[in-house]
């Protein structure tokens, strides 16, 4: 199962059951209540009060079975985000690098008094004009007799296509150990058999 298919299932459940627990919580002040002010029923509104707080407890249970289900999905859903991440992260620093290596062959190669492309020229000038001064006015004092030509060091570039970190995660294998889907009012009838 997908981490976002399991997330959506054991929410709803959640959802269901906090729904359910509210209701149960409300009718068993109610028979609390009635407790107190009718004393001759005391023993009637006992039997029930315990039904409800079985109930109450069955309820619970589950639901904080599929909360910390709920939890390890989350920190999976947060593994696999950062995963992706830290590739594009890695990509783009791989890049950034080669970039800065280029920069500084296209200096060197600008220094020796060499002709570079216009467009390595203008990507070393929009990189660091300083740079790229610096190696204009070196490479003028350059005394050669036949200057080197260079092609240009860039090549077409794809864009490269990165998965999209949300998308990643939700698809990602939710971890095993899921809880059994049970409807509330199964749970609530267990509860109430088990008395």
């Amino acid at each position: 199962m997908k981490i976002g298919e399991a997330q959506q299932i054991y929410r709803e459940q959640v959802k269901e059951y906090r729904a359910q627990r509210s209701a149960i919580a409300k009718q068993l002040k109610d028979v609390r209540s009635r407790m107190e002010h009718f004393p001759g029923r005391q023993e009637e509104y006992a039997s029930e009060a315990a039904t409800l707080e079985l109930t109450l407890n069955a309820l619970d249970e589950k639901e904080t079975e599929y909360q910390e289900y709920l939890d390890r999905l989350a920190q999976q859903y947060c593994a696999y985000w950062n995963a992706t991440v830290a590739d594009q992260q890695a990509d783009a620093a791989a890049e950034y690098a080669e970039d800065v290596a280029k920069m500084m062959e296209v200096a060197r190669r600008i220094m020796k008094g060499g002709i570079v492309p216009a467009q390595d020229e203008k990507k070393l000038m929009e990189y660091s004009f300083e740079m790229y001064q610096t190696a204009k006015n070196i490479g003028s004092l350059a005394q050669r007799e036949k200057k080197e030509k260079y092609k240009s060091l860039w090549k077409e570039e794809e864009e490269k296509e990165y998965d999209d970190p949300q998308e990643a995660a939700e698809n990602g294998t939710a971890p095993a150990g899921a809880p059994d889907v049970v409807d509330v009012a199964d749970t609530m009838a267990s509860a109430v058999e088990s008395k």
